[in-house]
């Protein structure tokens, strides 16, 4: 038997900065032996439909969801049932079984081995998922699924899974609820050693949910001799010998959620603890003492925000000197407090925007009150515009402690960038998927099987 996985892109087209898909390497690893897998990852390739398979698995997100149906189609018409998981069918088991023959909801673990089973012998069934999560760790991801393949010279482990906080837009929240899990760090220490690389992103949704596990974590990276980044809530920044253990572990730079300047948005999307240990000022001193480079990001579209949002949080980001800023329109996805809420005020453009051939990349998806719709689209373009002008480049580069610290770091912050500064120019007004009408494409009505997608109709 075969199994082939597939990454869909966003887009029908080719990237030069695509980082490994480590759910994939998971994957590969829960793969029983005697099973033969191919990967293909469309942002590095061409998908060969015509390759010979007997299975097809995708992992789908929300953004990636009109183009994974695509693809599916161009299999099943080729007779390759095609199996879907992730967050996006999780939350809409109906819809995405309009398009694929089978959907996991949840995590792979505990439950793949049992679909391949069932593909080998013919009997795939349309759904599968488990009571709760089972505990992480017991295997390594399998690289070996990569090879050949050019990607950043990053490599991404995992420690854990979930968030203890439940800010109202985050599917994290909604995908694990309050469940935390780690892996143990004799573990992660043993696939870091492995890997043999000098950089690590540590893809945690939030590498600070449990102090004495975070320290317990730092302090086993610190012989390794690493240099890493990770995504990290700004509370971790109220404990300033942690912040400093991070920089002797190792840690360059974090990705921090800062969202808003406004209290009232922030009270809105239930981040208000932003701000529970100081104001944003005395945390960016923190993490920049510790010579830990920020990448901060924003969201614009709350009920407090205004035309006059985009260029304070602009300015704000620039005079602190942030390595990287993202300034982000407001987007529902489903199974969130946020979609719930926006649907049931009429307040959504598109029935579902990720389908919907008239959304483009970068776009509102639905009308705040405080501006229209066109000018958080315009505002928000405006800010990354502004953020990434060669102007702002020079201007935070001069920060000895951070993006000035050593050549390799100015290395980092300069290709960073520039990467940053194409890609705007690249995705911002791109139809997701390519041109093909879902419509047109073979549907699977399942009437006797409905499933339950939290926050839509199907």
């Amino acid at each position: 038997m075969k199994v082939t996985f597939v990454r869909p892109n966003l887009f029908d087209e080719r990237s030069s900065d695509a980082m490994q898909p480590l759910c994939f390497a998971i994957l590969k690893s829960l793969t029983p032996p005697d099973v033969e897998t191919a990967f293909h990852d469309e942002r590095l390739a061409a998908i060969p439909f015509d390759e010979p398979t007997d299975l097809v698995a995708m992992t789908v997100e929300t953004y990636t969801a009109r183009r994974s149906y695509q693809i599916a189609a161009q299999f099943r018409r080729r007779g390759v049932p095609v199996v879907m998981g992730g967050y996006h069918p999780t939350f809409l088991p109906d819809e995405a079984l309009q398009y694929a023959d089978s959907v996991v909801t949840g995590d792979a673990e505990g439950v793949w081995q049992q679909v391949v089973e069932d593909a080998r012998g013919g009997n795939l069934q349309p759904l599968y998922s488990q009571n709760g999560f089972p505990p992480l760790g017991g295997t390594q991801p399998d690289r070996s699924i990569f090879k050949g393949k050019r990607y950043t010279p990053v490599s991404l482990v995992q420690y854990g899974r979930g968030c203890r906080y439940n800010c109202n837009f985050c599917s994290i929240r909604a995908f694990y609820g309050s469940d935390l899990r780690q892996r143990s760090v004799s573990e992660v220490v043993e696939e870091i050693k492995r890997l043999r690389s000098r950089f690590v992103f540590l893809v945690d949704d939030n590498i600070f949910v449990d102090t004495p596990k975070a320290v317990e974590l730092f302090e086993a990276l610190i012989p390794l001799k690493i240099l890493w980044s990770c995504q990290v809530s700004i509370d971790i920044a109220r404990d300033r010998e942690l912040v400093q253990l991070m920089k002797r572990s190792g840690c360059v730079n974090a990705l921090v959620g800062f969202e808003s300047l406004n209290l009232d948005s922030l009270k809105q999307m239930r981040k208000a603890w932003n701000l529970k240990g100081g104001d944003y000022q005395s945390s960016i001193k923190v993490f920049q003492d510790a010579g830990i480079m920020i990448y901060g990001t924003f969201v614009f579209g709350y009920d407090h925000d205004t035309v006059e949002s985009f260029d304070k949080a602009v300015e704000f980001a620039i005079g602190n000197k942030f390595y990287l800023a993202n300034f982000n329109p407001l987007t529902p996805t489903p199974g969130t407090d946020l979609y719930t809420q926006l649907e049931s005020e009429n307040r959504l453009i598109h029935d579902r925007w990720w389908l919907d051939p008239g959304f483009r990349y970068g776009h509102a998806t639905f009308h705040p009150k405080g501006m229209t719709a066109d000018e958080l689209t315009a505002g928000c373009l405006r800010a990354r515009l502004r953020f990434n002008t060669y102007r702002s480049l020079l201007r935070r580069s001069f920060a000895p402690r951070t993006n000035l610290r050593s050549p390799y770091r100015l290395g980092i912050y300069l290709l960073s960038n520039l990467i940053s500064k194409r890609e705007i120019l690249r995705k911002q007004g791109r139809q997701l998927g390519s041109a093909t009408d879902l419509e047109s494409l073979p549907v699977v009505r399942r009437p006797d099987k409905a499933l339950s997608s939290p926050g839509l109709t199907a």
